[in-house]
């Protein structure tokens, strides 16, 4: 029944959900190579992991989620410009997926993938 608003029970998203969508989401961002601890996005999805990213670091109050991440970032990559699209693409993927209110996405540059043959 469509506008049905009676409460049939509650929804609790566990605590390594926001990691692993803030994760997913920012290495699905060009010029984003991986989180911090290593895993690409491709890999999470693929192998099902369930564990929160070491790289990624969340608090949740009163329904306002802030998180602190650490990225690699592709050699050559516009640093202000990619960091700006992962801050847009975490925030959109979180509060699309899980209604929360995202009050920050910091983001930290753990390293620079250089390119193989230099």
């Amino acid at each position: 029944m469509a506008g049905n608003t009676e409460k049939i029970g509650y929804v609790r998203v566990a605590d390594d959900v926001v990691p692993i969508i803030a994760a997913i989401a920012a290495t699905e961002v060009d010029g984003v190579v991986s989180v911090a601890d290593n895993l690409k996005g491709e890999l999470i999805n693929k192998m099902g992991i369930h564990k929160a990213p070491k790289g990624v670091k969340v608090v949740i109050k009163d329904r306002k989620v802030a998180l602190d991440m650490a990225i690699g970032i592709k050699y050559g990559s516009n640093v202000p410009e990619t960091c700006r699209n992962v801050q847009d693409k975490v925030k959109t993927a979180i509060e699309t997926m899980l209604g929360l209110e995202v009050s920050d996405v910091n983001i930290r540059i753990a390293f620079v993938d250089l390119p193989k043959d230099k």
